[in-house]
């Protein structure tokens, strides 16, 4: 009797264990068909999994994966821009096959908008004084609603944005991973000789006549005045060319900010960009930004003026009268911007 009883059991628990097991595999089953008809969606790995914590989808989200059909253009050239820069990177730069952990110092320049989750790489002079007003709009939570509203000095206070390199490492890499990064570039000479123009031919800018222009007509410029060399007011784009060619300068330190390639300001190599603007097509980027921010029906980019605007003949004109040599080192010193952001070799430039 007592060995009956424990056949029973035995046969009971061999039959439940054989039940769970075919409850298993029909579970296994109803998944697998149901995955053979679900949509397959290409993942992108930058994209940030599941809700963005705010009920909606965030900017990355509707770069990648754009829920409004008429992005998917937009979307695609961005993709082309991408692909661009990651080609560059992989052929031409030989520092970005080597490892290399970013400083907190090569973070400074990227702005951080905890709300909308973007972080934006600003580079001078391409329209980042405007950029800056606009972050500020975005992350002053009413503090500011019009743009052109914050005066521009007041856009360049570092206390009234907050950048990277003041989070902890855990705190970066969350961002990188999971905010829209994006920049916006220009045709590196033109925005050189922009540079110039700005720090080296108007008044106001006492302090870069100060700092650079003495040390530039100082090293380069012979029988100079001592006027010249007290105040570096009326630097020559000759002298400035010849400055920025010369092996000492580099070993002097990075160079300045306004003048310093995006490649070392923004290091595209290390951190990958979502989205790359274009200063030539500068109001249509922008606007697409804040349209994936969800923010365009109550922000646009403010316009900027045509008038005094630096352009290709007017490069042109500068450049005609620096040497050949000169030419060659400057387009080497920027080539990675050149190649990096599919800007064409400028027809003015004797290279041969």
């Amino acid at each position: 009797m007592k060995q009956t009883l424990s056949e029973l059991m035995r046969m009971s628990k061999i039959c439940r264990m054989v039940l769970a097991t075919c409850l298993g595999s029909f579970i296994l089953v109803i998944f697998y068909f149901q995955s053979m008809f679900q949509p397959v969606m290409r993942r992108n790995p930058f994209v940030a999994e599941g809700c963005c914590g705010k009920g909606s989808r965030n900017a990355l989200q509707e770069l990648y994966s754009p829920s409004q059909p008429e992005l998917s253009g937009a979307a695609l050239l961005h993709q082309t821009r991408r692909d661009q820069v990651a080609d560059a990177c992989r052929v031409y730069s030989t520092s970005s096959r080597k490892r290399r952990v970013l400083t907190p110092g090569d973070l400074k320049h990227l702005v951080v908008d905890e709300d909308h989750e973007l972080i934006y790489c600003y580079v001078p002079k391409v329209a980042c004084t405007n950029w800056k007003r606009v972050m500020m709009v975005l992350t002053g939570r009413g503090k500011y609603s019009d743009p052109m509203e914050i005066p521009s000095n007041e856009a360049h206070i570092p206390s009234n944005l907050k950048t990277l390199n003041q989070y902890s490492i855990a705190e970066i890499n969350h961002r990188l991973k999971n905010y829209l990064k994006f920049l916006f570039v220009r045709e590196p000479f033109e925005r050189l000789v922009s540079a110039y123009r700005n720090k080296f031919t108007l008044k106001y800018n006492s302090s870069f006549h100060k700092r650079f222009g003495t040390r530039i007509v100082r090293r380069y410029r012979k029988n100079a005045t001592q006027d010249a060399l007290a105040n570096g007011a009326d630097v020559k784009f000759k002298e400035f060319a010849e400055y920025l060619a010369d092996p000492a300068t580099q070993r002097d330190g990075p160079l300045n900010e306004h003048w310093q390639t995006v490649y070392q300001l923004c290091h595209p190599c290390h951190i990958h960009y979502d989205l790359v603007g274009k200063y030539e097509t500068l109001e249509e980027d922008a606007n697409y930004v804040l349209r994936l921010a969800g923010v365009a029906d109550s922000l646009r980019f403010p316009s900027y003026a045509k008038s005094t605007r630096t352009t290709d003949a007017m490069t042109a004109q500068f450049f005609s009268n620096i040497s050949t040599a000169q030419q060659v080192q400057l387009y080497q010193l920027y080539k990675l911007d050149f190649l990096m952001f599919n800007y064409s070799t400028p027809s003015y430039l004797r290279l041969v």
